[in-house]
């Protein structure tokens, strides 16, 4: 299903806000990491890495720090190569997609899960999905070759994880041409009152207070932050720049589907999104400033 019409001003960015937190929600389960401990795998950081990498076959740290971006190269060492010595990456997409599983099914419910609506949305994200390119997009192209589950929800969170590596791939390459490194990106996001807050960032990213504000400075020497730590116009505006340059790189899935297909995926996932986030499914301190 593609479409003529044009999208509206931001509606791929729209609708990937209310579909990627549907993916996001098992990295904020319980039933991630006590899969992942029947595995062997206890330490939390170790579980996301080789959770949201196993797609990409039993890589080694400089892969998963290039792909993830804002995670500290040292964080990322002390747990591989190690962990593929414990677990085989295709046990981990099947813990993975177990933990998705119990995680949706508690967030959202049965009859949610098996309604129409929800199969509605698997069949929407997926054709969406049929439109984004493999070519310089590490994450995303590795996730397109894994099989489609066969339960609606099941189905529809797989898409919604190739339409998250899809924007996120692009999103890298965009903050690559701003020249900002993954704890300055990390920095400004912060300060933009909309990403991941300080506490989070310390707690799962692996970067010292040090450097934090080696970062902070080196920001505001290119007159991005000021003195507070708050973005200046400048930065302001870049931070603009690079959600307008993202959605660019984004846009076939989008425009694949056509404005009537993602205008009614951006209605049906606001409705399971805001299910999720009033069960809890994101804890608050984790983000904001």
């Amino acid at each position: 299903m593609t479409s003529s019409s044009a999208l509206p001003a931001h509606a791929g960015r729209h609708c990937h806000n209310v579909v990627n937190p549907f993916h996001s929600t098992h990295y904020f389960s319980p039933d991630l990491p006590a899969e992942m401990a029947e595995l062997g795998v206890e330490d939390r950081s170790a579980s996301y890495f080789a959770a949201r990498g196993a797609a990409m076959g039993a890589v080694g740290p400089g892969t998963i720090t290039a792909t993830f971006y804002n995670f500290s190269h040292a964080l990322v060492s002390r747990h591989v190569p190690h962990v593929w010595t414990v677990v085989t990456p295709e046990d981990v997409l099947a813990a993975r997609l177990r933990a998705s599983d119990t995680t949706l099914r508690r967030l959202l419910g049965d009859e949610a899960l098996e309604s129409a609506e929800m199969a509605e949305a698997a069949k929407l994200a997926l054709n969406a999905a049929e439109g984004c390119t493999r070519h310089a997009r590490p994450l995303f192209a590795a996730h397109a070759d894994l099989p489609v589950p066969d339960a609606p929800h099941l189905a529809y969170w797989h898409a919604a994880t190739l339409l998250r590596e899809h924007r996120g791939d692009g999103h890298l390459m965009a903050l690559l041409d701003a020249e900002l490194d993954g704890l300055e990106a990390l920095v400004t996001h912060n300060a933009s009152g909309r990403g991941m807050s300080y506490l989070g960032v310390m707690k799962t990213r692996g970067w010292s207070q040090e450097e934090w504000t080696a970062a902070q400075e080196r920001l505001r020497e290119r007159g991005l932050l000021d003195a507070e730590g708050e973005l200046t116009g400048a930065g302001v505006q870049l931070r603009k720049d690079l959600e307008h340059t993202t959605d660019r790189l984004d846009r076939a899935p989008y425009e694949h589907l056509g404005a009537e297909g993602v205008a009614r995926l951006t209605e049906l996932a606001a409705k399971f999104t805001t299910t999720a986030m009033e069960a809890g499914a994101f804890p608050a301190a984790m983000f904001g400033k």
